[in-house]
């Protein structure tokens, strides 16, 4: 029996994400594809996939308008589903992380439940309806999942360490040398990108994303700005349909052998067409990324990963 998809009349993408696919000649496919992928509630797979989870990346917008891209980490049953429409996450931010200050009732949330060992990933865009001590929930707006397309494996383990117990924690407007070496070696980081505009409807609100690639995919132009490769993807353009409307960005790089999390925000940009993106072999495009301020908090992430085997979608590209 197939699962309903989305009922409602309007489009599930708005004025961004329909200009880009229209751009791109897909418009109609992936408005066939939408309505039967993304839903107004969980599903029941999503429903029993998310309890699985050791940690979810969250995508929240500050008081300023800066998107941000975080993780929340818990024991497996921290991300609870008590029915379709509503998820309920028993975690608090770990130390350092912007989420501490972006959390309140009533903001738009973005969620990627992302299982790095098996390369699924589902996603959910709602609202923050509640929030206790120990846990908030979020009311769904969209979920829909995503291919396994680009994601390194790696077999989590989960250690015992107080999330909330103080870090080193480093400010900066410039990337350091410390930064630059984990941005240098990254295979993935994580996108969070918004558009909060009343006419854009249920489509409104918060989205966070995955990206991977060979390690150096992500190009350090100078101290402030990175260059990344865009490969073939789903076609449905939610980041890029985000920046189309809005260019603010924010992104999350983890240090996957020491715990450290590097949060960056700022202003972004896509390379549509030019000479410049035959320097990256497999690319459609370019994202480009303009840093505002940053932080990098050390050992914070109570998570610790075997060596990635690379995605097999990976082998039509090129190394940098």
């Amino acid at each position: 029996m197939a699962i309903p998809g989305w009922t409602r009349t309007e489009s599930p993408f708005h004025a961004g994400e329909l200009a880009i696919q229209g751009r791109m000649g897909t418009q109609a496919k992936m408005d066939r594809q939408g309505r039967q992928m993304i839903r107004e509630y969980l599903p029941d797979q999503f429903r029993q996939f998310f309890p699985q989870l050791p940690y979810i990346i969250v995508g929240t917008v500050d008081v300023t308008g800066c998107p941000w891209a975080s993780i929340l980490v818990g024991k497996p049953g921290f991300l609870s589903s008590p029915d379709d429409r509503t998820l309920q996450i028993a975690a608090k931010p770990l130390f350092g992380d912007p989420f501490t200050n972006t959390l309140a009732e009533r903001i738009d949330i973005g969620l990627l439940g992302i299982e790095l060992h098996t390369r699924r990933r589902n996603r959910v865009n709602g609202t923050v309806t509640a929030i206790d001590s120990d846990r908030f929930e979020v009311q769904v707006g969209q979920s829909f999942g995503n291919c396994p397309k680009y994601i390194q494996t790696r077999m989590f383990e989960l250690i015992d360490q107080d999330s909330a117990a103080p870090q080193s924690i480093h400010q900066f407007q410039m990337l350091g040398a410390e930064e630059r070496a984990t941005i240098s070696a990254a295979d993935t980081f994580f996108i969070a990108t918004a558009y909060q505009n009343t006419s854009a409807g249920i489509a409104s609100g918060v989205d966070v994303s995955h990206r991977g690639g060979k390690p150096g995919f992500v190009r350090l132009d100078d101290d402030c700005t990175l260059t990344v490769p865009d490969f073939s993807g789903n076609c449905q353009f939610n980041t890029f349909g985000n920046l189309e409307l809005n260019p603010r960005a924010g992104l999350l790089f983890v240090d996957f052998d020491r715990g450290n999390l590097l949060y960056l925000t700022g202003t972004a940009e896509v390379i549509w067409e030019g000479a410049q993106i035959n320097d990256y072999e497999g690319a459609e495009r370019l994202f480009r990324f303009h840093l505002d301020r940053g932080y990098r908090v050390e050992g914070s992430l109570p998570l610790r990963w075997s060596s990635p085997a690379l995605s097999p979608f990976l082998d039509g590209t090129g190394s940098w």
